[in-house]
C-alpha cells in the first residue's frame, strides 16, 4: 500500500529585491515522481541543491506544489486543513536541530510534540523516556539545550520526533553532525523503527555507507530525479554518480581500484559485501605466515615535543571549564587540558559528540575564558587587562559549526568587509582584502552583490570563510567545516584550506568526525575525551595506535593496510593520503 505518492511535482519560487519585486523566479524541483511504500526504507541522496530538502518539505506539508501532487496516507498536501494530520503522518528531523528546538529544558523538548498531538500525560512521559534512552540522551534530560553541543542537540531533535509515534519519519541530514558511534546508533534505531514497527523511513545523507541497506535509493540532480534503484544497482552506474556529485562507500572505491588494477576479478568482487568482507578477503588471498610483524607501533618523539619553543603559537596551561557551574546540569566541557598549537599545522581536532571539541575550540581565540589555567598567544596571557582581544581575534579568527550565525550584512561584499572596516584601516584596502579573500575561498567576483542568505549551504561556508580570511589572520579555527556537504564540495573545501595552509602559512585547526578527510589532509590529531586530549600526535603515528573505536574509525585504507602487515605483507603503513595506500595495494600484484 503507498503511504506517499508524488505525481509530476513541481515547485519554483521567486526571489525578489530590496523593493518587493520578483526579479527571478527559481525551479527548485522539476517534475519529480515517485511512490514509497508503508513500511519501506528509502534513501535519497545528491550533491548540495539537488532538490532534497525541498522533495522532503513537501512529504511534510512543509510545502506546497506549484505544479502536480503530494498524497501523504490518501491526504493531498494542497488541502490547508489537512496539514495537521499530515504532519501527525509524516514527522521531520532537520539538518540544523536549533531549527526545531523549543524547550526550555531537553525532556520538555522532547514532550512538545506529543502534547500538541493531544496524547494523554502518561503516554507523553513514557514515550519521552523511550526517546531519550533510544538516543543516549537520558542523562541529559533535565539540561538545557543551549548547552548542549550541536551533536547532542540533533539527537534531542530526533527524540522529540519519535516521541510522536509517526507513521513515517524523515531523516533530512539527521547524522551530520555526530560522531560515528552516534550516527550508527541513530540509523540503528531508524532501522528498528523500521523492521520492527513498520515506519517508514525516509533517509537524505551524505554519508554512502548509510544507504546500503536502504529498499531503494534516489539520486537527485538539479531538482530531478536522476536515477534510482537499489543500492547495488545505484552503485554500479559510477559515471552517472559522479556527475550528480555522489561518491560511493570507500570500500567499494577500493574494489573497483582493485579490479582496475587486476587484483580482484568480477566473481571475487561480487563477493565483497563491506570493509570487513575486502579486508578479509585480501589478507586471505596475500597473507603469509604471520611473522609478528605489529602495524600498531607508535613512535613517542618526545624530544621533538619538549624541544617546542612554547613562546611562539597558542599555547594552553592547566586549562578547565565547567557549563552550568554549581546546578544540577553543571557539565565539564575541559579539564586540565595541555596543548600547544604551532605556526603553520593542520591539525584535526577529534572524538565524540560532546567530548569538548568546539568548548576547545571557542578557548582558542577569547570567545570562552578558561575557569582554571591560562591560554596564551605568542607568550602573552589572553586573560591579562592590558590584553587585546580584539587583536586576537584578527589573528585567530573561527569559523563557526553553522556559518548562517555569523552571517549578518546585505550582501557578499559588504559580509566579508565587514572585519577589515572595524580594523582601522582604509575603505580602500579593506575592500582589496575582501576581493582577495572572496577569490582565495574559490567564489566568483559576480557574487559580491548577492545576499549570502540565498546561498547553498557550502557557499556560505565560504563567504564565512572568507569574511575571516579578509582579517589576515595567522590561525583559522573551523568547527565541523564540512558537515552536511555533499563529498565533492567538501573536498573542494578542504583543498582551498590546505592551499591556505600551504601558501600562505596559515594554521588550520579543523573539527572533524570523518577520519578520510582527517587522514587525506591533516598533519596532526588531537583526539579528545570527556573534555580531555587522550591522544595528540603525527595522523601517521595516531591511527597506527590501534585508536579504531566506536568515537573515531580509523580510515579504511590504513585498516586495510594494517591488517596486510599483520599478516605478513610487505606494505608501508605510515602513509595516509589514499593515493599513497592505492600505491601500497598495487605492490601486491
Amino acid at each position: 500500500m503507498s503511504l506517499i505518492d508524488i505525481k509530476n511535482l513541481v515547485f519554483e519560487y521567486f526571489r525578489r529585491d530590496d523593493e518587493g519585486n520578483v526579479d527571478e523566479i527559481v525551479s527548485a524541483i522539476s517534475d519529480v515522481s515517485l511512490e514509497v511504500s508503508e513500511g519501506d526504507f528509502i534513501a535519497i541522496v545528491g550533491e548540495n541543491g539537488s532538490g532534497k530538502s525541498t522533495l522532503a518539505k513537501h512529504i511534510n506539508a512543509l510545502l506546497t506544489p506549484s505544479q502536480g501532487e503530494v498524497v501523504v496516507d490518501g491526504m493531498d498536501t494542497k488541502e490547508e486543513e489537512l496539514k495537521l494530520s499530515i504532519r501527525k503522518t509524516a514527522g521531520m528531523v532537520f539538518q540544523n536541530p536549533d531549527n526545531q528546538i523549543v524547550g526550555t529544558i531537553v525532556e520538555e523538548d522532547v514532550a512538545f510534540g506529543p502534547e500538541n498531538l493531544g496524547m494523554k500525560t502518561s503516554k507523553i512521559w513514557n514515550n519521552v523516556d523511550d526517546a531519550l534512552q533510544m538516543t543516549g540522551m537520558s542523562k541529559h534530560r533535565n539540561d538545557s539545550p543551549s548547552s548542549l553541543s550541536g551533536g547532542q542537540k540533533q539527537k534531542v531533535a530526533i527524540a522529540g520526533v519519535l516521541a510522536m509515534e509517526t507513521k513515517c519519519i524523515i531523516f533530512d541530514e539527521a547524522t551530520a553532525m555526530l560522531d560515528p558511534r552516534s550516527r550508527k546508533q541513530i540509523l540503528d534505531i531508524a532501522k528498528e523503527l523500521n523492521k520492527e514497527k513498520g515506519i517508514t523511513i525516509i533517509w537524505i545523507t551524505h554519508h554512502m555507507d548509510e544507504v546500503l541497506t536502504a529498499d531503494k535509493v534516489y539520486v537527485m540532480k538539479k531538482g530531478n530525479v536522476a536515477v534510482s534503484g537499489t543500492p547495488s544497482e545505484i552503485f554500479e552506474k559510477s559515471e552517472i554518480l559522479k556527475d550528480c556529485g555522489v561518491v560511493p562507500p570507500k570500500y567499494i572505491q577500493y574494489v573497483n581500484f582493485l579490479k582496475g588494477q587486476g587484483l580482484l576479478t568480477e566473481d571475487e568482487a561480487s563477493t565483497i559485501k563491506d570493509e570487513d568482507n575486502l579486508i578479509l578477503f585480501l589478507c586471505n588471498k596475500f597473507g603469509k605466515e604471520n611473522k609478528g610483524n605489529k602495524s600498531n607501533t607508535y613512535i613517542k618523539k618526545d624530544a621533538e615535543e619538549n624541544n617546542d619553543d612554547l613562546s611562539h603559537g597558542i599555547l594552553l596551561n592547566d586549562v578547565s571549564y565547567t557549563y552550568n557551574q554549581g546546578y544540577a546540569s553543571e557539565c565539564v566541557g575541559l579539564a586540565n587540558v595541555n596543548l600547544h598549537i604551532k605556526k603553520g599545522e593542520f591539525i584535526a581536532v577529534v572524538g565524540a559528540t560532546g567530548s569538548g571539541k568546539s568548548t576547545l575550540m571557542q578557548h582558542l581565540n577569547g570567545l570562552l575564558i578558561p575557569q582554571k589555567g591560562n591560554v596564551f598567544y605568542n607568550g602573552n596571557d589572553i586573560t591579562d587587562k592590558d590584553f587585546s582581544t580584539k587583536e586576537l581575534r584578527q589573528k585567530v579568527g573561527l569559523v563557526f559549526q553553522y556559518p548562517e550565525y555569523q552571517l549578518f550584512e546585505e550582501t557578499v561584499e559588504k559580509e566579508v568587509c565587514f572585519g577589515p572596516f572595524n580594523m582601522n584601516i582604509s575603505q580602500i584596502e579593506a575592500q582589496k582584502r575582501a576581493y582577495k579573500a572572496i577569490e582565495a575561498v574559490g567564489l566568483p567576483d559576480t557574487i559580491y552583490d548577492a545576499s549570502p542568505f540565498r546561498m547553498s549551504g557550502g557557499q556560505k561556508r565560504r563567504v564565512a570563510i572568507a569574511s575571516v580570511l579578509a582579517m589576515e589572520p595567522e590561525y583559522l579555527i573551523l568547527d565541523e567545516p564540512t558537515a552536511g556537504m555533499d563529498p565533492v564540495s567538501a573536498y573542494k573545501l578542504l583543498d582551498m584550506l590546505k592551499t591556505l595552509n600551504e601558501l600562505h602559512n596559515i594554521t588550520i585547526v579543523m573539527v572533524s568526525h570523518n577520519m578520510e578527510e582527517v587522514a587525506e589532509y591533516a598533519d596532526r590529531i588531537i583526539y579528545m575525551d570527556n573534555g580531555t586530549v587522550c591522544m595528540d600526535g603525527p595522523v601517521s603515528d595516531v591511527f597506527a595506535k590501534n585508536i579504531d573505536n566506536d568515537n573515531v574509525e580509523v580510515p579504511l585504507g590504513i585498516r586495510l593496510l594494517n591488517a596486510l602487515k599483520d599478516v605478513g605483507v610487505d606494505v608501508d603503513v605510515s602513509c595516509h593520503v589514499q593515493l599513497d595506500i592505492f600505491g601500497e595495494l598495487c605492490k601486491l600484484i
